[in-house]
């Protein structure tokens, strides 16, 4: 298993980090997400659930996203997300943001990548924690650079 924990200021509003991580949002954060279908419940519920299909090259992962935990306070928001990816990977995520002044939000990704099979298992190690947190890195920058430039 793969776990982090990052945290970074961003120069933006709390609303503005926010709206990002909304489904009609969310392709802006996660390009390679090609569907994000409510199909339970609402988005701002505990237990709404998702189908999501993501591209990497010419495969196409479709697979169910659940909500484990909404918060929408004023000055903190956390929403944590959980799915199996291709009967391999099991993904728990979670976006905390903490309004640290009116356009300064620290953002904290934390996140595990556990395999559930022997495939799932020896793509972890083979990927290592290295490539993890080349990704972990790059979700941040990309939430950071829509936050900023809007």
């Amino acid at each position: 298993m793969i776990s982090w924990k990052e945290e970074r200021i961003i120069e933006a509003s709390i609303e503005e980090v926010w709206e990002l991580f909304s489904d009609a949002q969310i392709h802006r954060i996660m390009p390679k997400v090609e569907e994000h279908q409510l199909i339970e419940k609402t988005e701002e519920e505990v237990g709404a659930k998702h189908r999501q299909s993501y591209r990497e090259g010419k495969r196409v992962e479709t697979y169910i996203v659940e909500t484990l935990s909404y918060e929408d306070l004023e000055d903190k928001k956390k929403k944590r997300i959980s799915f199996v990816l291709g009967s391999a990977f099991e993904i728990d995520l979670t976006f905390t943001l903490v309004k640290v002044g009116e356009n300064r939000t620290k953002f904290i990704y934390e996140g595990s990548n556990k395999g559930t099979n022997f495939v799932g298992r020896a793509m972890l190690k083979l990927g290592g924690k290295k490539g993890n947190h080349k990704v972990v890195g790059e979700f941040m920058d990309r939430v950071e650079q829509e936050a900023v430039n809007g």
